[in-house]
């Protein structure tokens, strides 16, 4: 009687908090109205109401065709005019300034160099170095330095590739990316398979991805398959991260806030970078005790990548893979590949901001895009158009695997938000493929980081039951050195300066004082 008690009880919690994400979600997303009192501004970018005070430098407006939309910055952010952002309010110094001007550019062509070798001009005329080009930082004081920098232009532009410098383990690069590493019979690669999740992890979606990676779907080397999960920090219950990494998946960043306006991430600085990936790898590390060298990849919300200022900082914090660029609409698809040298494909997106420069060592997980019935080409699997009843969805999967498994072999990406299996004929069909798959001899359902370990020492069909890296009896890994997660987490009901409202948090951990966010990952009392 005990024990149905205390079961039910946990259900009402879990209900409860369940709940609140809910209610809290829907009365915390950006808010945007159209705003007929305001004069329009049609610059392609966001700027202030020119009639307003300082007082109100937290809303923004964007004029399309005419009409004006207005947004509002959330928990005490104001808007930065320069960086297009929401940011703290000691880091936005241009709350006076209502539109953003045309950047002035750098003195490139003179007819007398004004500057000695390996420097280049500002505006202004001062000299700095040539790698301050193009990083990510206003080294010039104007913005000069960070203008001229798309791929035809950027004094910096990352080479072609090299695939006589450029060798496995540490560098892999092709001319146009679809060219697998060292194995010349495609039919000797294994076809991996590539299972990823974004955001948050929840009583919303846990109990989905236990039946997803049931005991009963295995590898060919009988070990149990496994995902890769792009944790976001808002609405995560840590315990439930913690037993999806001890149950052997890899744990990535999304994140800590995962806010809007998209656009925010493409113009973030390197220390933006930071403290949202970063922060989120600390708060796992924290609070899903998961090691912070286990978090080895990201993937940026939205598919927004921040240029050369987020490499910048996966190189200074060690973060070793991005999954977050998209490639255009490919057959043979693309293999992914290292940042040595310029990326084998075009930059894709509306204002993206791809890496222009080199960033030795960092791995690229290029996403490959899917193709529908009706032509459309899209890479999340919940932004592809509904395709209709469990049979066209089935053979959707079907249809764009054979590109893969009967061309190049590369990496098979299904990548998800796990809204897509609230509809009945979405989880018919995914399962059905899935089974599929795994009944195939030479299929393997991979992690990410998996999935490098085998770009970095490839390794044919005839020996992968026996590779190290896709084994699951190693003693000498780290989760079978640590002890299970708790059955029953602690329910942190937190304050934060930096966000408004409380927040609820599960934790295996003791709880922070505060609830953990940027500039306080760990939640100490400041």
């Amino acid at each position: 009687m005990f024990g149905n008690s205390f079961s039910n009880w946990t259900l009402v919690v879990l209900s409860v908090i369940a709940a609140w994400f809910v209610d809290f979600s829907e009365a915390h997303k950006l808010s945007k109205r159209k705003a007929s009192d305001v004069a329009c501004v049609e610059n392609g970018k966001y700027y202030r109401n020119p009639d307003v005070s300082k007082k109100n430098c937290f809303t923004y407006y964007f004029c399309l065709g005419g009409t004006v939309f207005e947004y509002s910055c959330s928990g005490g952010l104001m808007f930065d005019i320069k960086q297009q952002i929401c940011n703290f309010e000691d880091q936005v110094k241009n709350c006076n300034v209502n539109a953003e001007t045309t950047s002035p550019r750098p003195r490139l062509n003179t007819l007398e160099p004004i500057c000695p070798p390996e420097q280049l001009a500002c505006n202004g005329g001062q000299c700095i170095d040539k790698a301050k080009f193009c990083d990510g930082n206003d080294d010039c004081g104007d913005y000069s330095d960070e203008v001229v920098c798309g791929f035809s232009e950027d004094p910096n532009l990352a080479p072609a590739c090299n695939r006589t410098e450029c060798v496995i383990p540490d560098c892999f690069c092709s001319a146009g990316g679809a060219t697998p590493p060292v194995i010349k019979d495609v039919t000797t690669i294994p076809q991996m398979v590539l299972l990823t999740f974004d955001g948050a992890v929840n009583v919303q979606n846990y109990e989905l991805y236990q039946s997803i990676f049931s005991a009963n779907r295995t590898n060919k080397n009988g070990c149990p398959i496994r995902g890769t999960f792009f944790v976001s920090h808002e609405y995560t219950n840590y315990q439930f991260v913690e037993k999806i990494w001890k149950d052997g998946h890899e744990i990535a960043s999304n994140s800590i806030t995962h806010r809007q306006p998209e656009k925010w991430w493409s113009n973030a600085t390197k220390d933006d970078y930071i403290a949202e990936f970063e922060g989120e790898r600390s708060i796992l590390s924290q609070f899903a005790n998961v090691p912070m060298s286990e978090v080895k990849g990201l993937r940026v919300p939205f598919l927004k990548p921040g240029w050369n200022a987020q490499y910048n900082m996966m190189s200074e914090t060690g973060f070793l893979y991005d999954s977050s660029l998209v490639a255009p609409p490919s057959t043979p698809p693309l293999w992914p590949y290292t940042l040595d040298y310029r990326m084998p494909h075009k930059c894709i997106g509306y204002e993206q901001k791809c890496p222009s420069r080199s960033h030795p060592g960092i791995w690229e997980i290029v996403m490959n895009q899917h193709k529908t019935k009706s032509g459309y080409w899209c890479s999340m699997i919940d932004n592809c158009p509904e395709e209709g009843n469990v049979d066209r969805m089935y053979e959707f999967f079907q249809d764009n695997f054979k590109r893969y498994y009967e061309s190049n072999r590369a990496p098979f990406g299904l990548y998800f938000h796990t809204i897509w299996f609230d509809t009945d004929s979405h989880v018919k069909a995914f399962q059905r493929f899935f089974d599929d798959l795994l009944a195939m001899p030479d299929v393997w359902v991979v992690t990410n980081w998996q999935l490098i370990e085998w770009m970095r020492n490839p390794t044919p069909l005839s020996q992968i039951s026996q590779f190290k890296p896709w084994m699951c009896n190693d003693p000498n890994d780290i989760r079978k050195q640590v002890d299970p997660a708790c059955q029953i987490p602690n329910y942190c009901h937190l304050s934060s300066a930096e966000v408004l409202g409380d927040r609820y948090m599960a934790t295996c951990n003791t709880c922070p004082s505060q609830f953990p966010y940027i500039k306080n990952p760990s939640g100490s009392d400041v």
